[in-house]
């Protein structure tokens, strides 16, 4: 059968031998000799055919892309002419790796444009899912170790694939003749269709673009348009997932709980904890938390150094077209670094302010690590001191409160009811009440003088993040992922009232001393102030240009200090009436995560992503101090009452106390 080829055309199935589509009378030869028998493939930027080459005697099969963007207009189509042309300049060097098609021929024909690749002989992985069940963990190391050498070729070409998935890599079924002349052998795994591939010029950043890719496969960026290396290998990751369960990956990401839940679906109970790691990594949700590179997911696959076979046909790089040598450790100017965030991608907003500072601290260290306490099976979300001084409670992922003895630096006794993590701790006024915050969607009430839970606030239609008793002891407000607070009445215990403006999670909350204003900050970027009394917003402060992660009062109420997924910390000042910019601290640009006031007002302390502690003096916005205090994030610190001790909680699962030295 011949298949015509124009998109219009109603009725293209036509003969063999037939030179014109019977239906519209459009040339069944492509550049007179590549002949379409049927379609294999369709997407946004057109389809794909399975075909033969009459020109030569064997007929050998090939695949013919057709490319005709939707929506491409008049005015644009010189443009997609030479990015066409562009891309296929790449592509016919990617062909020359073994595992990538060969491109035969590129051009244009009847106002449409063309790519003739190599056809691949075998089954592509999600046939293979179907016919034979779910892959071991065996299967999933070798896949990683057959295609992250591809995909450093591509990335080193400056090609960002944007479409795999397993439908998309086919294993060989036979021997022959790869593009270069290397002999391939059966069951090599080969990457195909990159009809979706963006070429990455020099320098250039990843703005606005179109959505490419399959739904379940794509990254968080990608879907935004703004594919980069890491999609890529993000998309690798979710492959090697759906092929471990066999369960759709939306199915594998619990959206309430906001993280994979992959390893639930597993079969074994024995698979590999190290692979289980790389595939996190290869997955994480924010581009900065993924591998940089696909060499260095390799570099983790082989600790003791990559076999050098699996890097041969690096070396088949051009840099023709890239007259400025780069290492391949950092293939492209868009590559985040390690420990960047993903705001990192695109151009930094402009800032208005001058007077912020990240300089060399000023002091030594004058904290001394107390006690590290250890107890939690997960990561630590928050710590808080009792305002007697006496005890420690911490709130975990793994959904327990754990109480500690200040004085003995031990563990007192463990409360549980959550079941989901606990987010957020609160002490009352007296010492006599905790509360807490869960990402099941409830705030539990804890008798401090019993060590027993007392009661459940029910209202919150999504996860608890955060939870606050005003100074006074007769309210608690709390924050959460429906965007929304809810003020308490604790003298009753129930739902006074509902504040609504943020537009997205609620991270942070904060009482002013007096407890009439309350402070929040949000992943919409917005700092607001609410005045309690007459239940409404008092005014929005702007300037962050990522999540607000944290806001708090000073002691004396005249400051607050907000920090932020962007990496600045902002102190706001009252004014004549009004909250205004005091100052801005830049911490490494890197999340925010936790800041806390001294006592007396003069510090400020902030915990930091990458596990490293900051002392800020408050009147200058010096920093004092830095202290590498944990190996993980750092997702709460809390001065003690007396000024004199502070804790952190962080995600390795410790929560550790400082003590002061010095005059601080």
């Amino acid at each position: 059968m011949s298949y015509c080829l124009n998109p219009a055309c109603s009725h293209p199935q036509n003969s063999n031998d037939s030179k014109f589509c019977l239906a519209c009378g459009a040339k069944l030869l492509l550049r007179e000799r590549y002949r379409a028998i049927r379609p294999i493939g369709h997407g946004g930027f057109g389809k794909t055919f399975l075909a033969v080459d009459e020109d030569k005697p064997s007929r050998p099969p090939c695949v013919i892309k057709q490319f005709f963007p939707q929506n491409q207009g008049a005015q644009n189509s010189i443009k997609a002419a030479e990015l066409f042309q562009q891309e296929a300049i790449r592509l016919d060097q990617l062909g020359k790796h073994p595992q990538v098609p060969e491109l035969l021929a590129h051009f244009e024909q009847d106002s449409n444009q063309y790519l003739v690749q190599e056809y691949i002989d075998g089954i592509n992985l999600q046939q293979e899912l179907e016919q034979q069940g779910a892959f071991d963990q065996t299967q999933v190391r070798a896949l990683l170790e057959s295609l992250l050498p591809v995909l450093a070729f591509v990335h080193q070409n400056q090609v960002i694939h944007r479409d795999i998935k397993p439908a998309n890599i086919i294993r060989r079924s036979g021997l022959g003749s790869g593009a270069t002349g290397i002999q391939v052998r059966p069951g090599e795994l080969v990457l195909v269709d990159f009809g979706a591939a963006k070429v990455v010029t020099q320098g250039q950043l990843p703005g606005m673009g179109t959505v490419i890719g399959s739904p379940e496969y794509i990254a968080p960026e990608q879907t935004r348009g703004q594919a980069i290396y890491g999609s890529d290998l993000y998309s690798l990751g979710v492959t090697c997932l759906y092929l471990l369960t066999q369960i759709s990956p939306f199915d594998l990401f619990d959206i309430h709980e906001d993280r994979w839940i992959w390893r639930d679906y597993l079969k074994g109970s024995n698979f590999e904890a190290r692979l289980g790691q790389i595939l996190d990594k290869m997955v994480a949700m924010a581009p900065a938390q993924r591998y940089p590179s696909a060499l260095a997911v390799l570099k983790d696959l082989h600790p003791s150094g990559i076999p050098p076979g699996s890097l041969k046909n690096l070396q088949l790089v051009s840099h023709s077209t890239s007259p400025t040598p780069r290492s391949f450790g950092a293939p492209a100017p868009v590559q985040p670094q390690v420990g960047s965030s993903p705001r990192s991608q695109t151009a930094p907003p402009p800032r208005k302010e001058k007077d912020f500072s990240r300089v060399a601290p000023l002091q030594r260290l004058s904290w001394d690590c107390l006690y590290t306490l250890k107890g939690h099976r997960s990561a630590v979300t928050s710590v808080v001191f009792s305002p007697d001084g006496l005890t420690i409670a911490s709130g975990s992922q793994d959904q327990t409160i754990e109480i500690w003895q200040m004085d003995r630096g031990r563990r007192w006794y463990t409360l549980t009811s959550h079941t989901n993590w606990v987010t957020s701790l609160s002490f009352s006024p007296d010492s006599q009440v905790l509360a807490s915050g869960s990402r099941d969607n409830t705030i539990e009430i804890w008798d401090m003088t019993k060590g027993k839970r007392w009661y459940t606030l029910a209202g919150h239609q999504a996860g608890v993040e955060v939870v606050r008793f005003s100074p006074d002891g007769k309210l608690l407000a709390s924050g959460s992922r429906d965007n929304t607070i809810e003020i308490w009445d604790m003298t009753k215990g129930k739902r006074w009232y509902t504040l609504m403006g943020h537009t997205d999670y609620v991270y942070g909350l904060s009482f002013s001393p007096n407890s009439q204003i309350l402070v929040s900050g949000g992943r919409d970027t917005s700092v607001r102030l609410w005045d309690l009394h007459k239940a409404r917003e008092l005014c929005q402060l702007s300037g962050h240009a990522d999540w607000v992660r944290t806001v708090v009062f000073s002691p004396n109420g005249q400051l607050l200090a907000s920090g932020s997924r962007d990496g600045m910390i902002k102190l706001w000042h009252i004014e004549n009436g009004q909250w205004k910019l005091k100052r801005t601290l830049r911490a490494d640009q890197v999340d925010v995560f936790s800041l806390d006031f001294s006592p007396d007002g003069r510090l400020l302390a902030s915990g930091n992503r990458d596990g490293n502690l900051d002392f800020w003096e408050v009147d200058s916005g010096a920093l004092l101090e830095t202290s590498a205090a944990h190996r993980g994030d750092i997702f709460s610190v809390a001065f003690s009452p007396d000024g004199q001790k502070l804790a952190t909680a962080s995600y390795e699962g410790l929560v550790r106390i400082w003590q002061a030295c010095g005059d601080n």
